[in-house]
């Protein structure tokens, strides 16, 4: 080999070794970077898993975790509290905790579980180790493994049994409440019967008394008799009033889309209207989902109700109508004497009345607001002594 070869071969070593060396510097550097940056790594995952354990530990529901044979792996505290069991010495599986008449729920919400991998909103019963009986509200989900295989399932458990115990005694509040409506409506209309067949007896009697001695009877004698009619009449009148009012709220009604334009027209022509009233509709009235039968009453009171309280030459009644968010607004207005303020709340109580006369009974406001109510509105007025009134009421859109 040449001189020249060797000077050649030197060079080519020499360039290898500091590019050796400066590849051992660059290797050296990133591996502090790396071995710096899987110490904070380190450092973060306890820092993490004390978190976790933190929060396994400190949250307020029951945490549990099984396996797929149902065994208790992990309970918290609150799972511990809920359940009385000690897994660290106890061996505790699910088909221990789970209510005897739920079984057959729970293995198939299980299976749910396990094909689906999760499930919300289960609701059941469990026992605890003194075998009280507890509702809870579960949500639940499969742990897989790095290879995504099912190895357990975890679950956080709520007491719910009080709001249970409190929603069992409504349901049995609601039902009782319901059947005591039954029975009120039955006997209101028994008892409407019952009352109506003396008085028209009374009626006849006293008629056929009239016919008979028309001629012997005083003046006096005949208002007397007037009188009877008068208070058969109204007699008559509160109980049919009663038994409208006990029938308000029950529920055999059948909801339909009432056009409230031609109910208005149709209640005109029910009513007694003198010719110096006007009735008039200032915009069009909506279709609305309700009982016609309760909405015609509603109307019909309140518009003859104005009518009977008109005292004006020319009496006009207003009804308009005003579409809101979730419903509408109503309002009747009339010319009539007005209510003084101190009367605005009284005049919706039962058997309350302002203006006596043989035709009011003080039970058709009642009735009105009744309705409204059953439609989740309210109702009020405006009124001026002498002037008018304005009754407002809203009715929910169903």
């Amino acid at each position: 080999m040449s001189q020249k070869q060797i000077d050649i071969l030197q060079r080519a070593l020499q360039r290898e070794k500091e590019a050796r060396k400066a590849a051992e510097k660059i290797l050296e550097k990133k591996s502090r970077v790396l071995y710096h940056t899987s110490q904070k790594l380190e450092q973060l995952l306890d820092e993490k898993s004390s978190q976790l354990q933190g929060v396994f530990e400190n949250i307020i529901d029951a945490y549990v975790v099984i396996d797929l044979k149902g065994n208790v792996l992990k309970f918290n505290e609150a799972a511990s509290l809920l359940f009385d069991y000690d897994i660290n010495v106890e061996v505790v599986n699910m088909i221990n905790l789970i209510y005897p008449e739920d079984m057959n729920y729970a293995i198939s919400s299980f299976r749910t579980l396990c094909n689906k991998g999760f499930f919300k909103n289960y609701e059941t019963r469990v026992l605890n180790k003194s075998k009280d009986v507890k509702w809870v509200h579960i949500n639940g989900s499969i742990v897989y493994n790095k290879n995504k295989e099912a190895i357990a399932a975890q679950g956080i458990v709520r007491d719910i049994t009080e709001l249970k115990v409190l929603e069992i005694q409504k349901e049995n509040l609601l039902l009782e409440v319901e059947k005591s409506n039954i029975e009120l409506q039955e006997y209101a209309h028994i008892v409407s019967h019952d009352l109506k067949s003396p008085l028209r007896s009374i009626d006849a009697l006293v008629n056929w008394i009239k016919d008979d001695n028309k001629h012997h009877f005083n003046t006096t004698s005949l208002e007397y008799f007037s009188l009877i009619d008068t208070t058969l009449e109204k007699m008559e009148i509160l109980i049919s009033d009663v038994l409208n009012y006990s029938s308000v709220g029950s529920d055999n009604s059948e909801n339909t889309n009432v056009d409230l334009s031609q109910l208005i027209i149709e209640i005109k022509h029910l009513l007694f209207i003198p010719n110096h009233i006007t009735v008039v509709v200032n915009n069009t009235l909506p279709m609305f989902y309700g009982d016609q039968t309760k909405l015609q009453q509603l109307f019909q009171n309140l518009i003859s109700n104005a009518i009977k309280f008109i005292d004006k030459e020319k009496g006009l009644i207003e009804i308009n109508c005003e579409e809101q968010k979730n419903g509408y607004l109503f309002s009747i207005k009339d010319n009539g004497i007005g209510i003084e303020e101190k009367f605005h709340n009284k005049i919706f109580k039962i058997f309350h009345v302002l203006n006596k006369s043989k035709t009011s009974t003080g039970i058709g406001l009642s009735i009105v607001k009744k309705i409204v109510e059953l439609y989740n509105g309210s109702i009020w007025l405006e009124s001026t002594p002498g002037i008018g009134t304005i009754f407002y009421f809203t009715l929910k859109k169903h």
